[in-house]
Formats: C-alpha cells, structure tokens, sequence
C-alpha cells in the first residue's frame, strides 16, 4: 500500500471516529469497523498489458491500470492518466479519494481512477492513439455508461477522450458518447468542461472570502502548476480583478508582487514553452513561490508539493488544492495548527467531476446546454457543497479536510446501509 493511501486510509479512519451528522440530523451518525473495512478496499483491481505497434515497426507493450474503488452511489467516475509514474499504489489511492470527491460534491457516483506507465512526450500522435484504442479494448468489458466512465487526468485532453469514445462505441456496436466525459464539443463534449476544475475551485475560493470576511483588493494569490487548472484559476482570478503575482510550471516560476497580467502570461508560455522570463517579472523556483508572503496559494501541480519539508516556510493564510493530493496530511495537520485554511482537494476541485456529471447526463438525454447553464449549475453544486463542509468545520471545530471527509463517509455510509451492504 502506497504513503498516499496510507494518508487516504488515516484520514478515513480518524474521520470515522468523529461523532456527528453532517446532514443536520439529531441523531448521530457513525459507521461500524466492518463499513470502514469496506471504504477502506476497492471493489476491482484491473492490470492490463497493452502492446502498441511503434512508429518504427517494433512491437512494445505498455502496463495499464484501472481501479474501481466504490459504487455504492452510481456508477465508478475518475480519470485516466498517461505518466511515466504511474502504478497501482498511485491509481487505488486515486481512485479512493474520487469516490469522497464525488459524495462532497452530491453526485450519484462512485470513485474510479486509471492511469498507463508512459511518457507522452516521448510518442507521436499516432502512437498515443493506438495505445488509447489497445487499453480500451482491455478494460472494456468493465467501462460503460452504467459502469465506469472515464475522464481526463493528467497528460490526457478531450482528443485521447475521443478516441476512447470511438473505440468503445465500436466495441459496442452503436454511437456511445456517455461511455466517456471531457470530450471535444464535436462529439458531445459539455461547455464549461475544459474550465470546470478552476472555474469551480474560483466558486469555491469565492465562497470561503464570503465567510471569512476578506476583501478582494487585500488578497494576493500564488498559483503552482500552469496547466489546465492552474492556469485557467489564474486567469478567472486575474479577471475577477484578483492579484495573481506568481505562477509556475515544471521549468519554474515568475514573481512581481504587484500582479501578473495573466493574459499575457499565457501567450509568454504558449511562444516560448515556459512561464519563466517574463518580461516585467523575476525568475524564481517552484520551492520559492511556496514560500511567498502572499494570501493564497493555489497548488495546482503534481501530489505531495507542500509535505513537512517545507511546512514552516509557508506564508499563505488560506491554500486552495487544484490538484489531487498537493499537501500531505501531516503537513496540512501542522498547517491547520498554524491557522492556516485548506480547502482540500475533494472539494476545491471538484468542478471537474462535477461538470463531467453534466456532460454525461447531456449525453444521455441528447440535450445540451449552453455555457451559462453549466456554469450557473455548476456554481449552485459546489457552493452548496462548500456551505455543508463549513459548517461541519464550524460545528465540529475540525478543520476542512476532516469536516470534507465527514459528509462524504455520511453519505457513503447511509447508502451502505440502505442497501443492505
């Protein structure tokens, strides 16, 4: 078992033995060693081999992975990601935190998540796709609609998506845009998908400036990782009329403490490949943003960014997690000690689940909504969901992970015990 299933586990565990109804109940809600064992467990591990016919004629065989971890609430919901770090640990310990993502965020799944060991960058186009096409036909008698629907994650983008939706409509002998979400809007694809993780976690962020009573024009913000979620939250922020003074990429960061205009950050990466030397801006590393003396930092890279290394050299008064898993329990518990506010990852991103959701319920209903619709939905879900998880921080005096945990095992548990499991 891997250290971030570990955490995962822990944090299950010491959840589970806060006393409490996260729905308003009188009556107090806890589930019993066995309903902990079965949250603690996956329900399907799949390992797949998938040999790819090379651009040069070679035959090479790639590892794959899916885990379906609970689907006590709907069908098994994650992402597919292509890394050359993916393994199993990694993927359950994914897949576990999917399915609280989804109890958090109030949408009838359960969590899932997939992932190939591979390095994108060093295969062409055609190559991706026949690797895509090969893993589906491996997994696809355990995907579908009403099984397991995957999205993009990290180094997939709505193209592999596509091809993911082709291969299996074929395998399945008619058009099936629902068997997969994060697709282009060509093929069924939602508007507002390609911005939901930021623009939820902006709703989110929003949301929590609202209770704490903090004005806009004092607020400064910090975003690690510029890709799709950490560049768009810092564009919408930059909109909002929000200071956004540093970001970074996997190559480095840029700081100017009186604000960045993102906009032309954004064309800066796109010519030149990274974030760094920016006109008007000084080069620092991605250690260095962490430490900035600013309001927000919004890590938005890979897991395990803020750990006990650097815990004390943090600054920011509030850390909003755009990506899956950016700050390790122990640290975040050494943090919330500090008075530092984190809103954890299965809540701060979860517009991308949840928009995932609306696209699917599009696709089965073959009726498609305009971007307004999907965002103003979009914002009702994830504030509704922010407002239950403060007030179980507020009730409990625990801090947002915890009182995130609590709501979703709530959920989890009652629909185990509804259904007799």
């Amino acid at each position: 078992m891997g250290k971030y299933l570990k955490e995962c586990v822990n944090q299950l565990s010491k959840t589970c033995s806060v006393m409490g109804n996260a729905e308003g109940d009188d009556k107090p809600f806890c589930l019993s060693y066995n309903e902990v064992e079965i949250l603690n467990s996956p329900q399907r591990v799949i390992e797949v081999s998938i040999p790819v016919k090379m651009d040069n004629g070679e035959l090479k065989v790639f590892t794959g992975f899916r885990v379906q971890h609970n689907d006590v609430r709907g069908p098994f919901k994650g992402g597919l990601r292509y890394h050359p770090k993916v393994n199993f640990d990694e993927i359950n310990a994914m897949a576990l935190v999917m399915t609280i993502k989804c109890a958090v965020a109030d949408i009838p799944y359960g969590g899932a998540k997939g992932g190939i060991t591979v390095d994108p960058k060093k295969l062409s186009q055609g190559e991706i796709e026949r690797l895509t096409r090969g893993y589906i036909r491996a997994v696809a008698d355990f995907i579908g609609p009403d099984k397991d629907i995957p999205a993009p994650d990290v180094y997939t983008n709505p193209q592999i998506m596509a091809w993911i939706m082709d291969e299996y409509s074929r395998i399945n002998g008619k058009n099936t845009p629902s068997a997969v979400t994060g697709k282009p809007l060509e093929v069924g694809g939602s508007q507002g998908r390609g911005t939901a993780t930021a623009q939820g976690g902006f709703y989110v962020f929003e949301s929590l400036l609202k209770e704490l009573k903090l004005k806009k024009k004092n607020i400064t913000i910090a975003v690690q990782g510029f890709g799709n979620a950490g560049m768009n939250f810092a564009k919408i922020a930059n909109a909002g009329k929000y200071k956004v003074v540093a970001v970074s990429d996997s190559k480095g960061g840029i700081y100017n403490k009186q604000s960045l205009d993102i906009e032309k950050v954004i064309k800066h990466k796109a010519t030149t490949g990274s974030v760094i030397n920016f006109e008007g801006a000084k080069n620092i590393t991605n250690e260095q943003l962490l430490a900035l003396p600013i309001n927000v930092l919004a890590p938005a890279a890979l897991e395990g960014a803020i750990n006990k290394k650097n815990t004390g050299r943090i600054k920011a008064n509030i850390i909003l997690e755009l990506a899956n898993g950016p700050t390790t329990i122990e640290a975040g518990e050494k943090l919330y000690k500090k008075g530092i506010i984190i809103v954890p990852d299965v809540l701060a991103n979860a517009g991308g689940v949840i928009v995932s959701y609306f696209e699917w319920v599009q696709n089965i209903r073959h009726f498609y909504w305009d971007k307004k619709k999907v965002n103003d939905r979009l914002k009702t879900q994830i504030t509704n969901a922010f407002n239950k998880v403060w007030e179980n921080t507020k009730h409990h005096n625990v801090n947002m992970r915890t009182a995130a945990y609590m709501l979703a095992i709530e959920k989890l548990g009652r629909a185990l015990k509804i259904r007799g499991i």
